[in-house]
């Protein structure tokens, strides 16, 4: 029962930030297009369309990231092989964004991107990886070639 409570809220959390980033990045991105001045040479409508694209990726990556949570929820089975592997350097590159936010915008951004790092670490963790069944007693085990 906590195993899907925690992967079900993890999968909420995950659509929220993905949610809250892409407005941030649609926001910055307007901010840049209606700038007259370029910053080093830089052409302002390259910099918004750069924004609105990294907002979007980075939009796509954490509904994936809550999609297999999601699915990990309804099934109530452990990730596959490859929802495992998103969903460890998702947490990764939350812990990172964790560290830089505490420096750069303070300790309730830090909270909040912790907060994401312990769902998506139990959602990893309370499941156990699926093995292959053991023999029974008594049973061969098929050998290889």
């Amino acid at each position: 029962m906590l195993r899907r409570l925690v992967a079900g809220l993890a999968a909420i959390v995950l659509v929220a930030e993905a949610a809250v980033l892409v407005l941030v990045h649609v926001v910055l991105g307007k901010t840049t297009e209606n700038q007259a001045m370029s910053i080093a040479g830089s052409d302002p409508e390259l910099m918004s369309k750069a924004t609105y694209g990294l907002g979007a990726g980075m939009g796509a990556f954490l509904l994936l990231c809550a999609a297999f949570t999601a699915v990990a929820a309804v099934r109530d089975r452990a990730p596959a092989r490859f929802a495992r592997i998103v969903l460890i350097a998702a947490a990764v590159t939350h812990g990172v964004l964790g560290i830089l936010t505490v420096v750069l915008v303070g300790w309730a951004a830090f909270t909040t991107m912790m907060l994401i790092l312990c769902l998506l670490v139990l959602t990893l963790t309370l499941y156990e990886p699926e093995r292959p069944e053991a023999a029974l007693p008594g049973e061969l085990k098929p050998t290889s070639p």
